[in-house]
């Protein structure tokens, strides 16, 4: 037997661990860790092993499908892209679930809390194995209920609570537009066939959907007085979604408030799951997008404007964890750049955003849990009541430090000297440069660039707030144990050599996707549908640009070590209140005043209000009109009720009379 046909127990095992770990976890011990560790565990191994085959012999992608009840389809896709996936999710749950072990000692319930995990996890890998679209989107809405679940797991907290609420309801925004988004494509795959749809296309198999894509190409729709191509609508759809999920401006307001659930949840949500998802659905269809321009236009100048608005308001923050949120919300529209940079660099613009996936769930998976082993120490998350902590955490600190030094992506350009988060992000600038360069969009490589300033300082802020000068307040605090730090050690090596040891070979192995024998597609003349031609990656950007990237981390770095490590800046003049900058960027442009105030009450509660009340109005005046009419008539009738046996009788007999007449006439008629 082949590893690949062992490919459907990766989401299988963690499914199965859920379930027993449900049950049966309050009877063992640390709640039964030992069950979804030994799953996930086991779906690395294969995850690993059909990704090692797939290096050796790229051509051997493992397809296959089994029909259910005739119209769904239940079907298993591995190539270099989804293997990648798979081993970076399962490889960093896994660690995830060790240090839990630890983290979670003293929780009121472990077991609830390894069965969701558990769950979350197959769910996330269900996604990623999907080989038609009906299925991703299933798995897609089990990633949400499962954030949920994990995001108000101390349910008992009304924040935890009003956060996985929140969380729920804005992702299913974008989730309502990716339905939406499924819905056309279906009706237009429709029209093609003329209602005799294939099973493959039925299913929405992907290799099916990208080999009509010129038909699709070919559908336009009038939009607003506008004439759009059916694939750009399609597109901009399923961007919408994963807009909602990878937390992409303007329905990232959940991401932050998403810190009400452990440390390690949202080591798990932003490293190696829910804010994945996104991306991975966009790269997954990426032959659509590449043929639909203005799409890859949107992605573009949306991930390079959430990168730095994100980062504007991680600067200001004094939680752990909040700070990394809003970094995480920033390096997702790193990502997000990196596809839309595709009209410059073709497919490999799907091989540069994920790799920087893959190194980011590595220093971000570090930052969290971190950040979890400090609170779990000193219990606080506030930084203004730290410092000094890493005399008494001395592996927390240094892993930390090794994790924003990947986060800021320091290396020397033109060598093979630097962190992961030097080799792929990086890459995405000089990508964006490219772009400004073949379609003369220059906005999106500068809003990199600084949003790369800005990353610096929040980041070497945190350090220093946190781990250096004199403790603030009397925290005490030990460094945490074996089962907490070894996992801290083993993702500070891959974020620090993970992005070197595998750049060249990365890019060059996912960029192969889409041209293996599931879907072999020629992506240059797919961007000919759009009216464009791919620029050529000549590598030969000026020296400059290659630079800018350490030149602005650097910087970050020298003005975070003057204004908090020798403080020659007073910054109680700046940090106040009245302050109209910081107030606006501590109060996060007043976005959840907005949201919750204005959208949720204004425009959802009224506008259903409204609507409710116009209905009700609606039905109570037939209600009432029925009602008058009734009366009326009875009224009316009333009138012939005299009692009197005598108008009885001869309302009778000229009743009688009338029928008889009638007959007759019709019989003779007939």
């Amino acid at each position: 037997m082949a590893v690949g046909d062992l490919a459907f127990l990766i989401p299988v095992l963690p499914a199965l661990a859920f379930v027993l770990t449900f049950f049966f976890g309050k009877k063992l011990p640390t709640g039964g860790a030992i069950i979804p560790i030994a799953a996930i565990a086991t779906s690395f191994i294969i995850s690993l092993l059909i990704t090692l085959n797939l290096l050796a012999n790229p051509e051997e992608v493992v397809s296959y499908s089994y029909s259910w009840f005739a119209m769904l389809n239940i079907g298993v896709l591995v190539d270099p892209l989804a293997a990648v996936m798979l081993t970076m999710v399962t490889f960093v749950s896994l660690l995830i679930h060790i240090y839990s072990t630890g983290y979670m000692s003293h929780d009121k319930a472990p077991s609830r809390y390894f069965a969701e995990t558990a769950l979350f996890t197959a769910s996330m890998l269900g996604l990623i194995l999907s080989d038609n679209i009906l299925q991703l989107f299933i798995c897609w809405e089990l990633v949400g209920v499962c954030s949920y679940l994990l995001i108000g797991f101390w349910f008992e907290k009304p924040s935890a609570a009003t956060a996985a609420k929140k969380a729920f309801l804005t992702t299913r925004i974008g989730d309502v537009m990716f339905l939406t988004g499924i819905i056309v494509l279906f009706s237009d795959l429709f029209k093609i066939f003329n209602g005799n749809i294939p099973d493959g296309v039925y299913i929405l198999r992907f290799d099916e959907i990208f080999a009509h894509i010129p038909d699709l190409a070919a559908m336009n729709a009038n939009i607003l007085g506008m004439e759009v191509s059916h694939i750009t609508l399609i597109t901009l759809l399923f961007f919408g979604g994963a807009v909602g999920k990878s937390g992409q401006f303007p329905l990232h307001v959940w991401l932050p408030d998403a810190m009400e659930g452990p440390t390690t949840v949202s080591a798990l949500i932003h490293a190696a799951t829910m804010v994945t998802a996104g991306v991975y659905l966009v790269a997954r269809t990426f032959p659509m997008f590449i043929a639909a321009p203005d799409s890859l236009m949107v992605v573009a100048y949306v991930g390079a404007f959430t990168a730095i608005f994100a980062g504007t308001m991680g600067i200001v923050m004094n939680d752990l964890k909040r700070v990394l949120a809003y970094s995480t919300v920033s390096q997702l529209g790193y990502m997000m750049l990196g596809l839309g940079v595709g009209a410059a660099v073709g497919a490999e613009a799907v091989g540069i955003s994920v790799f920087h996936l893959i190194n980011h769930a590595f220093f971000k998976a570090l930052l969290f849990l971190c950040a979890g082993s400090v609170i779990h120490a000193v219990g606080t998350h506030d930084m203004r009541q730290l410092g000094g902590v890493a005399k008494v955490m001395p592996i927390t600190a240094v892993t930390m430090i090794v994790a924003s030094l990947a986060l800021t992506g320091m290396g020397i350009p033109g060598t093979s000297i630097g962190t992961s988060g030097f080799f792929s992000k990086d890459a995405i600038i000089e990508s964006a440069y490219l772009m400004g360069e073949a379609t003369g969009s220059w906005i999106p490589y500068i809003l990199s660039i600084a949003a790369a300033l800005l990353t610096s300082i929040y980041i070497f802020r945190l350090i220093f707030m946190t781990f250096y000068g004199k403790p603030r307040t009397d925290y005490g605090g030990h460094e945490s144990p074996a089962s907490m730090t070894i996992p801290l050690s083993i993702l500070a090596i891959f974020a620090l050599f993970f992005g070197g040891l595998t750049a060249t070979k990365f890019n060059t192995f996912v960029s192969e996707t889409f041209v293996n024998n599931f879907v072999n597609m020629d992506i240059s003349s797919l961007a000919t549908l759009g009216g464009y031609h791919i620029a050529e990656h000549a590598g030969h950007e000026p020296l400059l640009v290659l630079w800018m990237p350490l030149i602005v981390a650097i910087a970050g770095l020298v003005i975070t070590f003057l204004i908090y490590g020798l403080r020659i800046v007073n910054m109680d003049s700046l940090v106040s209140r009245n302050n109209p900058i910081y107030k606006l960027l501590y109060n996060r442009y007043y976005q959840n005043a907005i949201f919750t105030n204005f959208v949720s009450v204004k425009v959802i509660y009224e506008g259903f209000a409204f609507a409710g009340r116009a209905v009700d109005r609606g039905f109570d005046w037939t209600v009432k009109w029925f009602s008058d009419l009734a009366i009326e008539s009875g009224e009316s009738l009333r009138q012939f009720q005299t009692g009197a046996v005598q108008n009885y009788a001869t309302a009778v007999i000229t009743g009688v009379s009338l029928l008889i007449i009638l007959v007759k006439v019709v019989m003779e008629v007939l």
